[in-house]
């Protein structure tokens, strides 16, 4: 089919809707039929819902990381508004889709989804669905607490490996998994006291559906339950897993699957056209790979509350380090991702600590100090690792002896920048990435606004870094998906999402080149960077 049949097939006053409900944050943007951002609003759950008292928006205690299931309806409820204030009419949204933090789980108690379809459109959602989950407090991605579940799946199966060629990766204590053996272990009456699991994604998907959502086969590849070959739950995990489980999480759906149209409830409440058509929502990453409209001979690397590292693969190779996913936005290909927990948090507190809170400051002292910064290495691992699994702070002099600390603050700035692009590439590369000057690299996330860091990216892939005009990339994608699925839908039959998006495909900005010295300083630090991380990992 000609893309110009699909583009011109489309109402021009069509408006399609990408949220994300993303860890320290619910976002949203609205495109149009070329793909224009025509409306953006944000909720901050640390600043806009102090009540919540989370921090980084999830509460710790020890390894346990939750969120508040309630904050995420309430930030809902708080965005809707925010965006009525952009002059944004509801009624020409023609499709809506969205994305969710990877492997947090939603327990809706029994009953919940009877309150869902009968919801009164004059009143928040957050005071009608209160009492409606089973556990008020969802696991969420940074979660390391189920190390004694992950264990048990890997032994059951027959091994890591085995584990990662069935679901695409092996057992992680953060999978939803392994959070729903250790809430049948440790809450019983709660687990059996629940009607619905959901993810994140199909959570937030369900409340626009107003019943419950489906899980999409690209976020269920993060759960260590599904067969990654056959896109549908594996009945030994499940049964390793839990009881009465596949009943509790429903069918899986394609990730570009139209499931109907908007609740009444947004209708009545908002203005939203009864015709409105919500399309499956899936996982963060893989919202993160639609809205980059990733192709062959690119890396994606977010840069966010965690860090993600990210490619397009069509012949998968499953490993015991990173992941593969379903693909988002093409049935018959995967994804590959790395994670790596410590992120921007990690990086704010550097900067707290050393620029006085102050990126210009950070930036400042970044800056002063030279690519493999005099010798000095650090290694910082404030939460558990995902990749490679250690936890800690590790600082070597030039003859990589363990220092207890830093002179001066800027060779700790620089220390930390270095070392988390240095993790990247040797994990990469281990995945068979090609990193080189052929290489681009995408760049996406809060830090990709800042220049500084993407110099030491630069420099560390020897690679030209782009940027798109958005760092909403997740946002973005869930907002191309719900035109793609809304078009699939119409047609009756798949349409390729890089043919529909053809000329619309978003323009990406080089930002930074790397620096002519800079392959010889790092093509050496990689090689110790990797001995070093290994020495830590051997002397656990």
């Amino acid at each position: 089919m000609d893309v110009r049949d699909i583009q011109s097939d489309i109402s021009k006053k069509d408006l399609y809707f990408g949220l994300d409900f993303s860890t320290q944050q619910l976002k949203a943007v609205v495109i149009n039929d070329d793909f224009r951002i025509l409306h953006e609003a944000a909720v901050n759950f640390d600043l806009d819902l102090p009540e919540f008292r989370t921090h980084g928006g999830v509460k710790k205690t020890e390894s346990t990381i939750t969120s508040p299931t309630i904050m995420w309806v309430k930030a809902l409820d708080l965005l809707m508004d925010r965006l009525r204030l952009t002059g944004l009419d509801f009624h020409d949204v023609a499709a809506l889709s969205g994305a969710g933090q990877q492997h947090g789980s939603v327990y809706w108690k029994k009953g919940a989804e009877e309150v869902l379809k009968n919801l009164d459109s004059g009143l928040f959602l957050s005071s009608q669905l209160t009492n409606s989950f089973s556990i008020p407090d969802s696991p969420v991605w940074m979660d390391s607490s189920t190390q004694v579940y992950c264990k048990k799946l890997e032994d059951k199966i027959g091994g890591p490996q085995k584990l990662a060629e069935l679901t695409g990766s092996r057992a992680h204590e953060r999978f939803t998994g392994n959070q729903i053996a250790k809430i049948l272990d440790t809450k019983p009456e709660s687990y059996f006291n629940t009607e619905r699991i959901s993810l994140v994604s199909s959570f937030g998907c369900s409340l626009f559906l107003g019943r419950y959502s489906p899980i999409d086969s690209s976020d269920g590849s993060g759960m260590n339950l599904m067969d990654i070959s056959t896109k549908d739950w594996d009945p030994h995990c499940l049964h390793i897993a839990a009881p009465e489980l596949k009943n509790k999480l429903g069918n899986l759906v394609a990730s570009h699957e139209c499931l109907g149209s908007i609740s009444s409830y947004f209708v009545e409440r908002y203005g939203f056209n009864p015709d409105c058509q919500v399309i499956a929502f899936t996982g963060d990453n893989p919202a993160s790979l639609a809205g980059m409209c990733l192709q062959s001979g690119e890396l994606a690397i977010s840069l966010g509350t965690s860090d993600t590292l990210f490619l397009w693969l069509d012949h998968p190779t499953p490993s015991l380090e990173g992941h593969l996913f379903s693909n988002p936005i093409d049935p018959e290909a995967f994804m590959a991702l790395l994670c790596f927990k410590n992120g921007s948090l990690t990086r704010q507190r550097i900067r707290d600590l050393h620029a006085h809170h102050s990126w210009e400051e950070f930036d400042a002292l970044l800056c002063c100090t030279p690519p493999g910064n005099n010798g000095f290495v650090g290694i910082y691992m404030d939460e558990p690792e995902i990749t490679p699994k250690i936890q800690g702070i590790f600082r070597y002099d030039g003859s990589d002896q363990n220092i207890e600390r830093f002179e001066e603050s800027a060779t700790e700035v620089r220390a930390l920048i270095e070392s988390q692009f240095l993790a990247k590439r040797v994990h990469a590369q281990r995945l068979g990435f090609n990193i080189g000057p052929q290489c681009r690299v995408l760049a996406t996330g809060g830090a990709s606004t800042n220049t500084a860091i993407l110099q030491v990216l630069s420099d560390v892939f020897n690679a030209t870094v782009f940027i798109q005009d958005t760092a909403n990339s997740s946002c973005l994608g869930s907002a191309y998906r719900a035109a793609h699925g809304l078009r699939t839908f119409q047609k009756g039959n798949w349409i390729s999402f890089n043919e529909f998006v053809g000329n619309r495909r978003p323009s990406f900005t080089p930002i930074c080149s790397p620096r002519p010295d800079a392959a010889k300083v790092y093509d050496q630090m990689v090689l110790r960077y990797a001995s070093l991380e290994h020495s830590i990992i051997c002397n656990k």
